[in-house]
Formats: structure tokens, sequence, C-alpha cells
């Protein structure tokens, strides 16, 4: 036994708990045979009455406890709402803090800085289009599309040589039937 209480005595948990331990050991180690069982019955009754302490501390505490929620039940008081109130006081406490503060304006910043950029981009874009739109390479393709359309849509020589326009056509080619292949206008 006392080999197991000294390997205890040989593990610190701190650098001030190692200093601490050593001086303990070293004081004990002087002590007489005597003197050290007295002492160890002395620490034993005392660490009895500690743990009967903390015994009935735990027995009140627990007594307290559904003491208190009792009368949480009945006056309304639920975990869900208790919770939410603790979320609540925390998103309070965590907005309040000078570092959520700091965050929240560097995350503006840039959000600012963000949206600049991103319309200065469509600016440019636009403009860009806009050029593009007056050019004169793109006036002429519209010139050429424009009246091939035109064209098109007004005068359609059929094989029988009569002109009608280009919907009558389409029209006349979505036959009854159903088929609309190009071998259809072939047949009519």
């Amino acid at each position: 036994m006392e080999d197991h209480n000294s390997a205890h005595l040989s593990e610190p948990a701190s650098p001030a708990a190692s200093v601490a331990s050593a001086e303990i050991a070293a004081e004990f180690a002087a002590l007489t045979i005597e003197e050290k069982e007295q002492r160890r019955a002395e620490w034993s009754q005392e660490l009895a009455r500690v743990e009967e302490e903390i015994n009935t501390l735990r027995t009140v505490l627990a007594s307290k406890t559904r003491h208190a929620s009792d009368l949480k039940r009945k006056l309304g008081i639920t975990v869900w709402k208790e919770l939410t109130d603790d979320v609540n006081q925390g998103v309070k406490n965590l907005k309040e803090s000078h570092v959520f503060q700091r965050t929240e304006s560097v995350l503006k910043t840039t959000g600012e800085k963000t949206a600049s950029v991103f319309g200065s981009i469509t600016s440019g874009i636009t403009t860009k289009f806009s050029q593009m739109k007056n050019s004169e390479s793109m006036r002429s393709i519209e010139a050429s599309v424009g009246s091939a359309y035109e064209n098109v849509k007004t005068k359609v020589t059929s094989r029988s040589g009569s002109v009608s326009s280009f919907p009558d056509d389409l029209d006349e080619n979505n036959s009854p039937s159903g088929l609309n292949s190009p071998t259809d206008s072939l047949t009519k």
C-alpha cells in the first residue's frame, strides 16, 4: 500500500504541482513510521468527511433541481423555451462582442467592394455590346439578315410559278394527314 501511495505522489499534473509534490514527498519521508501512519489516518478521515459532504451536496443539488423543474413546469417554462432563450442570449452576446462587430464590418466592406467590382464588369460588358451593336460589321450583318428575311417572307415562288407568301406555303405544307416532311410538298 505504501508503494501505491508513493506512485500517486510521483505523478505531478503540472510543474507547480511537481514542486509541491516533491516538497510533500520529502517532508513525508522525513517522518517516523508512527507519524506517517498517524498522518495517513488523518488524511483518510478527512477524505471520508469530504466525500460525505460531496454526496450530501449532490443529494441537495438533485432535490433543488427537481424543485426548480416543478416550478418551471407550473410557470409554463418548457425545455424548448429555455433552449430558445439560451440561444437568443448567446446570439445577442455574440453580436455585442468586439470580434463579431469587427467581422461584420469586414464582411460588409467586402460585400460593397464585390458589388462595385461586379458593377464595373457589368458596365464594361454593356459598353462593349453597345459598341459592337453600333459597329459597321454588325450593321452590315443586320442589314443582310433583315433583307434575306424580308425576301423569304414576302414572296416565295412555288413550283407552279404562282406567287404566295411564305406563311401561306407553310400552311399549305401542313396537310390534314399530319405529314410534314419535305417530300410532302413534292406530291402536291
